[in-house]
């Protein structure tokens, strides 16, 4: 089969239905997330307060993704889409009607980890639409797709702070993120098929013998060394690059659209090759790219300097689809949802402490917030090349893949 033709192949009505709603919802939450540390200090916070949103994000991103995956098993992806987006409605709501930090920073708690407590919804529905050989090319297609509000959305943000000014801008962005979100709600109730359930059993999210096994443990051990690399610099990127360099927020908008543009560019052909091969090598580089993005950024000067370092976090995303599409094929097939959400659910609490740690260590210097996220990177990278696996690595072997 052509990458085409594999291309083709993955499109029916639930992974339209999920394409529009990712798009519509991310146009609007990208335009004003992105900025949110910002808005934060306009309206008086301090770096500790982005620091511990940044961290807070990363809790509620493990401490959704269980019952975001247990919902999904539960009521059918359609229904826990639903739910999910009025959660953060009333979040966008609180944020635009109270202007306050305190008010900014509790209303974010609602839509700021979206994304963590639907995914497990969303991979379950990749993975029940479409077949086995053709799953990494399908979250593929939901990453490549996430994508494109993650490139628009800065910009247009820019653009309100740009007209605006900092406060308002922001705010105005919020409101469009609100509108745009009660019409994705609508589109889902309207038009997204309804899930066939089966009875879900509840099984303890701590119970590893129903989810994992060896290879899937490894994976999570480096994924959590990866993430401290990623989540210690996150939320000082745009404070690093708009207040330290002197580049403006239109500008830092453009650079994301940089970054998404080259993880958008790179998606398909990965995911074809990894469908057509073995996993573990995109995985491996992918790793390699969230290890150097921090160096790259630290001794990055000017715009073109910049544009460069945001093309290099763009090629982390090389091999993340094929990260998750790797969960779901060592995943057990009654409860797909739950158990990635319970590896999100691990991940993510280990690596909030890390993200907890960020404002200490940029309160040192940025110099030792970005060289010690580049430290951890390389422990995971080492510890993945030595013993991580993919799929087909363990059935050659012999290992049962579904442990019961």
């Amino acid at each position: 089969m052509t990458q085409k033709e594999r291309i083709g192949s993955v499109f029916n009505k639930s992974m339209v239905s999920m394409i529009v709603m990712v798009v519509l919802i991310g146009l609007g939450e990208k335009m004003a997330e992105r900025f949110l540390p910002i808005y934060l200090l306009a309206l008086g916070g301090s770096i500790y307060t982005v620091g511990s949103l940044n961290a807070i994000d990363n809790l509620l991103s493990a401490l959704y993704s269980f019952p975001g995956g247990y919902l999904s098993d539960k009521l059918g992806y359609k229904k826990a889409l639903m739910v999910f987006n009025i959660i953060s409605l009333l979040g966008y709501a609180i944020v635009i009607l109270i202007p306050t930090w305190q008010a900014v920073f509790a209303g974010s708690i609602l839509f700021i980890s979206w994304t963590a407590i639907s995914l497990p919804a969303i991979m379950s529905m990749v993975s029940k639409a479409i077949s086995k050989d053709k799953r990494a090319m399908g979250v593929s297609i939901h990453s490549l797709v996430r994508r494109i509000p993650m490139a628009l959305g800065p910009v247009l943000g820019g653009i309100l702070i740009y007209l605006f000014g900092e406060q308002a801008g922001i705010r105005s962005a919020f409101i469009a993120a609100f509108v745009l979100g009660v019409a994705a709600l609508f589109f889902v109730y309207f038009y997204m098929e309804e899930e066939k359930k089966e009875e879900c059993k509840p099984i303890s999210a701590f119970n590893f013998k129903h989810y994992f096994n060896p290879s899937l443990i490894n994976l999570l051990a480096s994924d959590i060394l990866i993430r401290f690399a990623e989540q210690i610099p996150y939320a000082f990127v745009v404070i690093w690059v708009v207040k330290y360099n002197g580049i403006t927020p239109l500008q830092f908008g453009i650079l994301t659209s940089i970054e998404m543009v080259t993880a958008l560019l790179i998606y398909i052909p990965v995911a074809y090759f990894a469908d057509k091969y073995t996993k573990k090598p995109f995985v491996l580089i992918t790793f390699g790219f969230f290890t150097i993005f921090p160096l790259v950024l630290y001794y990055s000067k000017g715009f073109a300097g910049f544009a460069f370092a945001f093309v290099i976090r763009g090629l982390k995303e090389f091999g993340e689809p094929t990260r998750k599409s790797l969960i779901m094929d060592l995943a057990p097939e009654d409860a797909k949802a739950r158990t990635f959400g319970t590896y999100y659910l691990i991940r993510d609490i280990i690596v909030s402490a890390a993200a907890f740690s960020s404002a200490y260590l940029w309160d040192i210097s940025p110099q030792v917030n970005f060289m010690t996220a580049s430290g951890f990177g390389l422990a995971g990278m080492i510890l993945f090349a030595l013993f991580g696996k993919d799929l087909r690595g363990i059935e050659k072997n012999g290992i049962n893949k579904n442990p019961a």
